[in-house]
């Protein structure tokens, strides 16, 4: 036996608390109840059985393999096993426990041996694994076959979801050395709200009301930061302030956001066929969108030459669109958007794009996951105007760290930071007002 299976067994067995001897016979039991399942019974028939109709056929099979070879298993042993089977034929094999699981956040699959979880912003190993490469590769299978996706060593990536919304994304050999790797970014069914990210600290309430009223405004709006920190949940956030009788169209690689307004029209990319065809890019689908009669346009991500064309958008009329992009800073934020314009292939000196941006993007919502695994909101930020060659950006509140408590936990508090933002005649326009308490200095 395999070194890391006998930990495996040991962990299952401390877990269980049963013998190790008994884990190792869960093991091959289960397997063998597996593979007879799947060559007894028809795989139509499979699909049209109740759940508790499979449950029974699976029970039958554990006693019936146990018998055969001669292994006797506990009460408790046999309803793991049965569970871990059921998982197999109608969930995601060992990774199904974790997307069950609702305090964990993210699943990261490292080749068939090594499965990480994170939990609460922390990751954290975990003693469940798969049986071999072709394991792995089964259930990448099982989830991008009912959206249309394929993988194989012709096309060794693939970005999906699962039926949920949850992200996900494949990679396998000769791309990934250690085997077969899956990375999923679960989303709760019941999304995160403005109330939420007050509680947990992540915007103070007077951020919130703030960003309530840019959002009915119609700013313009951009959410950066870098992995994990939190824009889809953000821009989940304000993308609920929008009003329901308007009409929103949202663009994204993998459907995942997940709005509660009635009008919405969700697009979705798609890559190429086998013979290389059919391909829609996210900036063939914005630049649809704009014969859509759209109110507002939210793009999932930013990330290459759709760019130009949400810059036009924004400056053609179509105020209060939303989007994300990956960045370290605000001011790192305007630094990417103008080289993804000039990904378009665009002959633009930078002035003009930086002319484009300044015009086009009122308002960045930087936000940072923390080394204690919170995630802040680090920024509001306004973009002013061009002075020379520069975009002038102007804070308007910021998260100032104090320092860490005890537990590790770091220690801060939201602020504004005493500016009146320019726009403040548009939000009052709309009958939005805010006193001008609301911008002076110090923590709330």
């Amino acid at each position: 036996m395999r070194q890391d299976d006998v930990s495996a067994a040991r962990q299952m067995a401390a877990d269980l608390g049963i013998s190790v001897e008994e884990a190792e016979a869960m093991k091959t039991i289960g397997l063998q109840v597996h593979q007879r399942l799947l060559s007894d019974t028809d795989y139509r028939t499979l699909q049209f059985m109740t759940e508790q109709e499979l449950i029974e056929r699976i029970r039958t099979l554990i006693e019936i393999v146990g018998q055969d070879r001669e292994m006797s298993l506990s009460a408790r042993a046999k309803e793991q096993m049965l569970a871990e089977v059921l998982n197999e034929v109608i969930g995601y094999g060992p990774i199904q426990t974790f997307l069950d699981d609702p305090t964990i956040s993210e699943i990261m699959v490292n080749g068939p041996g090594k499965i990480y979880i994170e939990r609460h912003g922390k990751v954290e190993t975990t003693n469940r694994r798969f049986m071999d490469e072709a394991h792995v590769m089964r259930i990448i299978e099982k989830i991008i076959a009912p959206l249309g996706r394929r993988i194989d060593e012709s096309t060794p990536m693939v970005d999906a979801r699962l039926p949920d919304g949850s992200r996900v994304n494949a990679i396998i050999p000769p791309i990934s050395v250690i085997g077969p790797c899956l990375t999923i970014r679960k989303f709760s069914a019941d999304p995160l709200g403005a109330d939420d990210l007050v509680a947990f600290g992540s915007m103070s309430e007077t951020m919130r009301v703030f960003l309530e009223g840019c959002v009915k405004t119609r700013l313009n709006t951009v959410v950066s930061g870098g992995t994990g920190s939190g824009k889809t949940t953000t821009l989940n956030v304000l993308s609920a302030m929008i009003p329901g009788e308007e009409r929103i169209i949202t663009i994204e690689d993998a459907a995942e956001l997940q709005l509660q307004q009635e009008h919405i029209v969700t697009l979705e990319s798609r890559p190429p066929n086998l013979e290389g065809r059919g391909e829609v890019t996210i900036r063939d689908l914005v630049r649809n969108t704009l014969r859509m009669r759209p109110d507002r346009i939210i793009v999932g991500e930013c990330r290459g030459a759709e760019a130009l064309d949400m810059l036009q958008a924004m400056n053609t009329g179509h105020d209060g669109s939303i989007t994300t992009i990956h960045s370290n800073s605000p001011r790192d934020t305007l630094s990417r958007l103008e080289t993804m314009v000039l990904m378009a292939n665009v002959n633009l000196p930078s002035r003009a794009i930086r002319e484009q941006i300044s015009s086009a993007i009122d308002l960045i919502v930087h936000q940072e996951r923390l080394r204690d695994g919170s995630r802040r909101i680090e920024n509001i930020t306004e973009v002013q105007r061009m002075e020379g060659d520069a975009i002038v950006l102007q804070d308007l509140f910021v998260f100032r760290r104090e320092g860490f408590a005890p537990d590790g936990k770091i220690i801060g508090h939201h602020e504004a930071c005493g500016v009146r933002p320019l726009f403040m005649e548009r939000m009052e326009a709309e009958g939005i007002n805010f006193s001008w308490e609301v911008f002076e200095p110090g923590a709330f």
